[in-house]
């Protein structure tokens, strides 16, 4: 087994280190600002977000922006206009989306577990292969889903009243479920 002589000028790992320690020093900072600049700027563009969301009285309109992989956990979306807004892949666990203009929005691959969707407006919206699975049922109650793309969309675990379908039938009309009437799309 080699052993290495403690000494700095004979040990070729603490040369290179004493050597080097800017260079590594600096290249720790550079990496340390790579991964901490964009955890601060998803989490300011997520509180800004929530405070645009949340003013009382007031709708927000997100129409026609780049919602792409945004996190927005459990935010409180209700009444919004997100009217053609791009939302794929993105994670709406739980949020508020409670009568709330979805129409033409592309929710493809995006995450709508337990979400409330009720008097949503989801007409020609694109929900293909959307997570509307998980543990607790993800609300449709009285959304308007004619015209909506649910290929690969999971619907067992979504809870329908008075839900208008996307081949423009009621929910009532099929024992509260919209299941086999998904055409139309």
């Amino acid at each position: 087994m080699a052993v290495l002589d403690a000494r700095p000028e004979t040990n070729p790992v603490r040369r290179w280190i004493g050597t080097h320690k800017l260079i590594t020093v600096a290249l720790l900072v550079v990496l340390a600002a790579l991964i901490v600049t964009p955890i601060l700027v998803i989490h300011s563009q997520r509180v800004a977000l929530e405070r645009a969301c949340s003013r009382r009285g007031q709708a927000v309109d997100l129409s026609g922006c780049s919602l792409i992989g945004a996190d927005l956990t459990a935010a409180k979306l209700t009444h919004a206009n997100l009217t053609h807004a791009d939302l794929a892949a993105a994670d709406l666990t739980a949020t508020d989306l409670g009568n709330a203009n979805l129409s033409g929005a592309n929710l493809a691959g995006a995450n709508l577990t337990r979400a409330n969707l009720s008097g949503a407006n989801l007409t020609g919206a694109d929900l293909n292969g959307a997570d509307l699975s998980g543990d607790y049922y993800t609300d449709l109650t009285g959304a308007n889903l004619t015209g909506a793309n649910l290929t690969g969309t999971d619907l067992k675990r979504v809870y329908y009243a008075g839900t208008t379908c996307p081949d423009a039938t009621n929910s009532d009309d099929h024992g509260l479920t919209c299941s086999g009437h998904v055409g139309g799309a």
